[in-house]
């Protein structure tokens, strides 16, 4: 399932989406000038370790999917993956209002095909919303462990879990993902372009439900993880 990214490909994807990209790099500038949404701002960092780096999993992503992302802050990896992943639609759960509201402009302006949900992602998943994704990606939200906690009660059998980490995680996450219904869950490291760090993919597809007492809330998913 899991191979090494293709960034000659990545990056002629975003070339050609180069006019969609700057538009959300300049957005992604303003708004950060007033809610502070990533320390990385500089042009050449952004494009390399925010768009390169967010595609780097877009092949994991099945053609059509309705997919969630758990924690969607500045809009990394959701938004490059709409960007040239037409075919994706996905719901933006992201319980901090001004991230927010950057997410619903950004939704509006570059006319993607998703909704924002302001709320938390243990409580998304205490409604009909649980297990009818076909994907559910985050990009360095929390640990694995506790990661999985809020991302695989809401995927579907059959659909996957999809994790961006800077580092492995694998020997303490597996057997949280195992206990939520995943099955093996794979990893994968690679280098960024231009020497600009090590990064890791982590994916697991769901092989049976999720036991209904997960995800336990009331911040037990980061105090206790599985």
């Amino acid at each position: 399932m899991l191979t090494i990214p293709d960034f000659a490909k990545i990056c002629a994807c975003i070339e050609e989406q180069r006019g969609r990209f700057g538009d959300f790099y300049a957005l992604l500038r303003e708004y950060n000038a007033k809610f502070n949404l990533t320390s990385i701002i500089e042009e050449e960092e952004v494009y390399v370790k925010h768009f390169c780096d967010s595609l780097a999993g877009m092949h994991l992503f099945p053609a059509g999917a309705h997919v969630a992302e758990v924690g969607s802050g500045a809009g990394f990896p959701s938004v490059p993956l709409m960007l040239v992943r037409g075919d994706l639609t996905f719901t933006l759960i992201e319980s901090t209002g001004k991230k927010c509201a950057f997410l619903g402009e950004a939704v509006k302006r570059l006319g993607l095909h998703a909704e924002v949900l302001c709320a938390r992602a243990e409580d998304v998943a205490r409604t009909d919303r649980r297990e009818s994704y076909d994907a559910v990606c985050a990009r360095a939200v929390a640990r694995l462990d506790t990661l999985a906690e809020y991302c695989l009660p809401l995927v579907k059998k059959g659909g996957i879990f999809v994790a961006y980490k800077g580092t492995s995680e694998r020997e303490t996450g597996a057997r949280a993902v195992s206990l939520l219904g995943g099955g093996e869950t794979e990893e994968i490291a690679y280098e960024l372009p231009r020497g600009m760090g090590t990064r890791t993919l982590f994916a697991a597809k769901k092989v049976r439900q999720t036991p209904q007492k997960y995800p336990r809330g009331h911040g037990a998913e980061r105090r206790s993880p599985l």
